[in-house]
């Protein structure tokens, strides 16, 4: 599992911002950076929509910060779109729908009860301008939210 001080995982993934483009992590480290991905198990379910949403009310601050924050789950961008649009989202979502993230980052998890598998686990990763890992936070239990305040705080460490 990729954790603080690991080199992140390079990727190119479509990248849903209204339109859909293709988002390279390597070449967006320097006009982006810090960057914090925060992994999703799926777009409009319960505590995933809460937590993008609170992403969205703090948006501000990230951007004060100079930060980008991007959500990343398998869903598709089409779907991303909207979950964007119904939410009023202004930052992009990353479709991993070929699950090559959740690969690389080693964070896969299953709903097996619910015939769901090889979703993302509830995780936040801030990479630096680097490309390194500055924090990391996985959970295994996908009804819990990160700590935000954790996350402000590890960005505002690399200002």
């Amino acid at each position: 599992m990729v954790t603080t001080g690991d080199a992140a995982p390079d990727f190119t993934a479509p990248l849903a911002n209204g339109n859909i483009e293709e988002f390279t992590l390597s070449e967006r480290l320097e006009d982006d950076a810090p960057i914090v991905l925060a992994f999703f198990p799926g777009a409009f379910t319960s505590v995933c929509t809460t937590e993008m949403c609170t992403f969205q009310d703090r948006l501000a601050t990230f951007n004060d910060l100079d930060a980008s924050v991007y959500g990343v789950s398998r869903d598709s961008p089409f779907t991303l779109n909207e979950f964007r649009a119904q939410n009023d989202l202004e930052f992009g979502l990353l479709s991993d729908y070929n699950k090559e993230l959740i690969d690389d980052y080693d964070i896969e998890m299953d709903f097996a009860d619910l015939g769901v598998y090889g979703v993302a686990k509830r995780s936040v990763f801030v990479i630096d301008g680097d490309g390194d890992v500055a924090y990391s936070w996985v959970s295994d239990d996908p009804g819990v939210e990160p700590d935000y305040d954790e996350v402000e705080a590890a960005v505002e460490d690399l200002s």
